[in-house]
């Protein structure tokens, strides 16, 4: 198939075009490079599906337009995002512009050539969990940054042209993804950063008490979630979580990862207002519609990253 992959040389994105291209598709990514690296994309560059690497922004309609026209795009993967918190609530113009406005231009395009959309959001639209069953896609929404409530509305954007066009999409929620492409430093995720630090012999700072639990999604995993969203319609019109099931606070974390409390410290929080306190994945919906289940332990993720990150993995 022709497929689309809006952020592609980000983190999650360099996986899914990993799968995509394992699996024989023609793939063309489109990444501003606001977030994601060229870089991430360097083993793909010989491979005869790889059609193309676009640098341009999901704003800008005449690059789309001019895509799908040229290359009928069956399914368009859709992880293109502004998606860092703090940002979002310093700046939420920028995130509300790229998740919200530029997701209805990507699905203007996909509307007209009838391709699939595959949405990727984000398990920070939801209230906290309350009980160990794990948050279901029933569980009650409570957008407490910019960032989540621009994904919120892009997502019922969404699932519109499901109902008023019978347009096939699909809002994919994974939970806090980790692994190998992460960066390292200030932008990255948890895992990679506390590793980063670990293996330089750095303290492990933590925000704010550090008892807010995770659930931690190898990008494996993740990505077997996201290419099995495109190419099953039984999930068109849904929301569909994924998560490793298991949740860890934070300081758990980074002492399983350091191995010491004398390299663990606390530092105040840069953003608590928008902290959810417990967030546990349910992910029998994706199992029951995906045959989606992950694979990999948080204990072997972690050391899976940990020696990407020892063998000169990015910062």
């Amino acid at each position: 198939m022709n497929i689309l992959l809006t952020g592609g040389a980000g983190f999650i994105g360099r996986w899914v075009a990993k799968r995509l291209l394992d699996e024989g598709h023609q793939l063309w990514i489109l990444d501003d490079l606001s977030n994601g690296r060229e870089s991430n994309l360097a083993e793909f560059q010989g491979n005869p599906n790889f059609k193309a690497f676009i640098k341009g922004t999901i704003l800008d309609e005449e690059l789309l337009s001019n895509l799908f026209e040229e290359n009928r795009f069956s399914i368009c993967y859709h992880l293109g995002a502004s998606i860092n918190v703090q940002d979002s609530i310093d700046d939420p113009r920028t995130t509300f512009n790229n998740d919200t406005v530029g997701t209805f231009y990507i699905l203007e395009q996909c509307r007209k050539y009838n391709t699939k959309v595959v949405f990727m959001s984000t398990c920070m639209v939801y209230d906290r969990c309350t009980d160990e069953s794990g948050i279901s896609e029933l569980h009650p929404t409570k957008p407490a940054s910019p960032y989540a409530g621009a994904k919120v509305a892009a997502e019922n954007m969404v699932l519109s042209y499901y109902h008023a066009y019978g347009l096939p999409t699909v809002v994919i929620r994974p939970f806090n993804t980790y692994g190998p492409f992460q960066k390292t430093g200030g932008e990255g995720g948890v895992v990679a950063i506390f590793l980063k630090n670990d293996l330089d012999g750095k303290m492990l700072n933590i925000y704010g008490e550090g008892t807010q639990t995770r659930d931690l999604l190898y990008v494996e995993d993740c990505a077997r979630f996201v290419v099995a969203a495109g190419f099953n319609s039984a999930v068109d019109g849904e929301i569909v979580n994924a998560g490793l099931g298991e949740d860890i606070s934070v300081n758990e974390l980074a002492l399983l990862i350091v191995g010491s409390s004398e390299r663990i410290k606390h530092v105040p929080h840069i953003h608590p207002q928008s902290e959810i306190q417990k967030l546990l994945c349910n992910s029998t919906k994706a199992e029951e519609l995906l045959g989606w289940k992950p694979e990999v332990t948080l204990r072997q993720g972690i050391e899976k990253t940990r020696e990407w990150i020892r063998q000169g993995g990015l910062s």
